[in-house]
């Protein structure tokens, strides 16, 4: 029984940049579960567990665009009033914002008393690599 589209999975995984620093692992948290295909996984992740089998390992690298896209994309942009950043409105083109929710954003413009704000993925233009162990497969139920 492989994994294919629609099917839910557990994972344990490493996540290292090429220079070999680990970004991210599943131990001590637990496997990581998702749905194989149903894109809540970066997309090279995504692929790579389509086929395995139960207690395979692989390891795969995977290039920015299948991952957190390339350094130079536009990621998601949003403009505030100066005022709601807070810092008595002294912003600069290019400081760090943190939101509640612990995003970091990057002021890209100051324009009449408004910043734009970009988002991107830390690891944006980064070539990830992934050891994957397949755990669990739960075959997606037909209707």
């Amino acid at each position: 029984m492989s994994v294919e589209k629609g099917d839910g999975v557990k994972v344990e995984y490493v996540g290292k940049l090429t220079d070999g620093t680990i970004f991210d692992r599943s131990e001590g948290r637990g496997p990581l579960e998702f749905v194989a295909g149903g894109g809540q996984m970066i997309k090279g992740f995504d692929e790579a567990v389509i086929g395995m089998k139960l207690n395979d390992e692989k390891e795969v690298t995977i290039p920015p665009e299948k991952a957190y896209g390339a350094a130079d994309a536009k990621g998601q942009r949003i403009t505030v009033p100066l005022t709601a950043i807070g810092d008595d409105g002294n912003i600069t083109i290019g400081a760090p914002i943190s939101t509640g929710t612990g995003q970091i954003g990057r002021v890209i413009d100051i324009n009449d008393g408004m910043a734009t704000i970009e988002f991107k993925h830390q690891l944006a233009g980064k070539t990830l690599s992934f050891w994957i162990k397949v755990v669990e497969i739960k075959k997606k139920t037909t209707q």
